[in-house]
């Protein structure tokens, strides 16, 4: 229909071509925009929205849109928290009208607007030897580290940024996963092991220290991520709103 190969066979594995990956991009969001004609032809004004964010973001960072948007009476909301992985997937579906992300994602494939950088940190208990200092790659190997569940933002940016340095979380004496913020900050402040997350989790907590370790630290990309072609980026801007206000 459209003149152009969808697929090749490469070494017997069959791929999609980069005409291929545009048609499968537009009809992701060709499918998401026929939803939005069903419930305007229908005369129902939008009052659901569908949003998903990452641990960091949902818990920690987007509370003040929340609160902003169900304040009006007509407004519904339906909020998921979940790794960045399982989101991206939701919005392919057509489950989300957008995610809020700290992870990394391909900026090809989806339309998406910064919502604003936030520190990365190290974290220690207030007493380790690590609070307060810049420490080297090599010094944290001896340590306990402790990881979120793979496919989460968090976990995400750590590995990449080792592979920098030509490490993995292998190369520490000890990983425990954990895919809750608050446990990770209790076994923390208790001195069982380290972690790295954003600023914005312990923000506030006296008991947890904090370090700097180049370049595993540093600040990173909060990103409102949507479908290509289609409206959803208002939405997304007008909900956010409040976030960006408080913090330009």
């Amino acid at each position: 229909s459209y003149g152009v190969r969808l697929f090749s066979y490469d070494e017997r594995k069959l791929r999609k071509t980069a005409p291929g990956s545009a048609l499968e991009v537009f009809a992701i969001s060709q499918r998401y925009q026929e939803q939005e004609l069903e419930r305007a032809l229908h005369a129902a004004p939008r009052k659901i929205l569908r949003v998903g964010a990452t641990k960091t973001i949902g818990d920690y960072i987007l509370p003040p849109a929340i609160c902003s948007f169900v304040r009006a009476p007509e407004h519904e909301l339906q909020f998921t928290v979940d790794n960045t992985t399982r989101l991206l997937g939701q919005l392919e579906a057509g489950q989300l009208d957008f995610v809020v992300v700290e992870g990394i994602f391909d900026k090809r494939r989806y339309d998406s607007f910064l919502l604003r950088e936030e520190p990365y940190i190290g974290i220690c208990a207030a007493g380790h030897r690590f609070a307060g200092r810049r420490v080297s790659p090599e010094e944290l190997l001896t340590e306990t580290l402790l990881l979120r569940e793979p496919g989460s933002g968090t976990r995400s940016i750590l590995e990449r940024e080792l592979m920098q340095v030509s490490y993995s979380t292998a190369a520490f004496s000890r990983t425990i996963c954990i895919s809750s913020f608050p446990v990770i900050r209790a076994l923390t402040a208790a001195n069982c092991g380290i972690s790295f997350l954003y600023e914005a989790v312990v923000r506030g907590s006296p008991e947890i220290g904090s370090f700097t370790c180049p370049p595993l630290t540093g600040r990173h990309e909060l990103n409102v991520v949507f479908l290509q072609h289609t409206g959803a980026g208002s939405l997304a801007r007008e909900f956010v709103a409040p976030v960006m206000e408080q913090f330009p």
